[in-house]
């Protein structure tokens, strides 16, 4: 996996956003809509209407954009339509890349022997 920029400040923007925004856009989203400083290294991450594609933003000495798309399922994310600001964890962030429901976490069943 790639190590994004090393930080605590992980914010997840709820509501669903158009996965065709870019940097510039999805920069000028974070101060405009969330009132919050792109270019302070915090993550910010964004869903789109289907839920299988997630972007993430982030700024280390000039900004950095990641997508990732999930082959099955969808992303978990707060259920609300107003566009808000969520905190994350870095554990929580790890649990959402994985496509895991990261606000209820639980082991998988795993068999030790086939038959």
């Amino acid at each position: 996996m790639i190590t994004v920029v090393p930080t605590d400040q992980i914010f997840l923007c709820c509501g669903a956003t158009d996965m065709r925004r870019g940097i510039n856009s999805l920069a000028r989203m974070v101060q405009q809509v969330l009132a919050l400083n792109p270019h302070t290294g915090a993550i910010f991450c964004f869903r789109g209407r289907k839920g299988h594609i997630i972007k993430i933003l982030a700024h280390d000495q000039g900004f950095c954009l990641f997508t990732k798309r999930l082959s099955d399922g969808c992303f978990a994310w707060p259920a609300t339509k107003d566009q808000v600001a969520v905190s994350l964890s870095k554990a929580q962030l790890s649990l959402l890349l994985e496509g895991i429901d990261w606000r209820r976490p639980s082991k998988t069943y795993r068999p030790r022997l086939a038959g």
